[in-house]
């Protein structure tokens, strides 16, 4: 198969998509502890998916299931919708690229690729064009002859991505192959990553911890906590509308202030925060007339003024606590009249922007804000987490 074959012109995602993975209510239990809960989605063909988050939420042992180093406790897993919940992993058709990219070091980066397919007994003339194709996606034909010990950290990665995709699997697991790269390189690579994803048209699943990984190369993402699956969804939508608390904390950083429902009026629902009574417009939270809730806005979305109000935005009076200076944007942290804490990202290039001790209204428009069903983590004013 070469790689045109084996190429997707772009990967159809979501329910109508053909899954190549199917994740069907599985746990994974240890001796002490429940490690993956009822995780139950699919994967699609050609589709490039994350596992996204901290250390300990079961990211990694689902992939080790995927993979077959690990089994189910119960569930099942399907591959082009065959159980291979207990077939090993030599008998999967899935390669897996680990932080450790485990080459040979006495072979050249032409025969680290081959070793497949010759492992295969594939013929000749079969192994050398798809490692000569192979080298050509990850951009290494000119270094065929190097050993691995003769490369770059981002090479020698590019190095295992080839031989891991040199026999075509089913999909490709990477279980945070960026790691233990400096982060430039580890930028360059995520972009890299998604380049040959898209050349190659295999499905990728990526585990990693880093929330700017997974924005930056997923079709969609699963974010994980404690063995949960708390969402899945396209980066936009895990970043705009979080389903839960913990997601809008863990995804870049954001506004989370306690709040109590007091009115309803179609999909509008009235909340009151920090003293005052704001509108959350197409709310679907759940929450009715008198629950409590956490109220969200990213920092990005946030003014910071010294003039008088904007009619087009809802507006609180705040005092400005703190500045930093973070290259293209400036950090602001205010004080509400209740103590709460407000974070705001604005662009540096503005001039006269407020200093430390100045009164400013802080403001939103509308679409900013999202209601969430629980209660925010952090204590009372420690808004704009980023637990990434």
């Amino acid at each position: 198969m070469s790689t045109t074959e084996a190429a997707v012109t772009a990967p159809t995602t979501g329910a109508d998509a053909r899954p190549v993975i199917e994740i069907d209510h599985v746990s994974k239990e240890f001796a002490d502890f429940t490690a993956v809960k009822e995780a139950h989605f699919s994967i699609a063909q050609g589709e490039f998916f994350s596992m996204l988050g901290p250390s300990g939420c079961g990211k990694t042992t689902t992939l080790r299931m995927i993979a077959g180093f690990e089994t189910p406790t119960s569930g099942a897993i399907r591959l082009e919708g065959q159980d291979v919940s207990r077939v090993p992993p030599n008998k999967r058709d899935v390669n897996t690229v680990f932080q450790q990219y485990a080459l040979f070091p006495h072979m050249s980066v032409w025969d680290n690729v081959a070793y497949g397919p010759r492992a295969k007994k594939l013929p000749k003339d079969e192994v050398a064009k798809r490692v000569d194709e192979l080298l050509g996606v990850v951009r290494l034909t000119d270094f065929a002859k190097r050993r691995p010990g003769q490369l770059s950290g981002g090479q020698q990665q590019r190095v295992a991505l080839a031989r891991a995709l040199v026999n075509y699997p089913k999909a490709l697991l990477l279980d945070e192959p960026l790691g233990a790269l400096d982060l430039k390189l580890r930028q360059g690579m995520q972009l890299e990553l998604k380049r040959i994803q898209r050349e190659v048209g295999i499905t990728f699943i990526f585990v990693t911890h880093d929330q700017e990984e997974a924005l930056t190369m997923s079709d969609r993402i699963a974010v994980m906590n404690v063995g949960h699956v708390e969402q899945i969804g396209t980066p936009r939508e895990i970043y705009d509308h979080p389903a839960s608390v913990f997601v809008a904390g863990f995804i870049g950083q954001a506004n989370l202030w306690t709040a109590k429902v007091v009115g309803r009026a179609g999909t509008t629902t009235t909340v009151e925060v920090a003293g005052r009574q704001l509108d959350v417009e197409n709310d679907r939270s759940g929450l009715a007339i008198g629950e409590t809730g956490t109220f969200m806005v990213r920092p990005e979305r946030v003014y910071i003024d010294a003039d008088s109000a904007h009619p087009d935005r809802w507006t609180v009076d705040a005092t400005v606590t703190e500045l930093v200076f973070q290259g293209p944007v400036v950090r602001y942290e205010a004080r509400l009249a209740d103590g709460s804490l407000v974070v705001a990202h604005v662009p540096a290039r503005r001039d006269g922007l407020p200093i430390p001790g100045d009164q400013v209204q802080a403001s939103w428009s509308d679409d900013a804000c999202v209601l969430l069903p629980g209660t925010p983590a952090a204590p009372k004013g420690d808004a704009a987490t980023d637990e990434a």
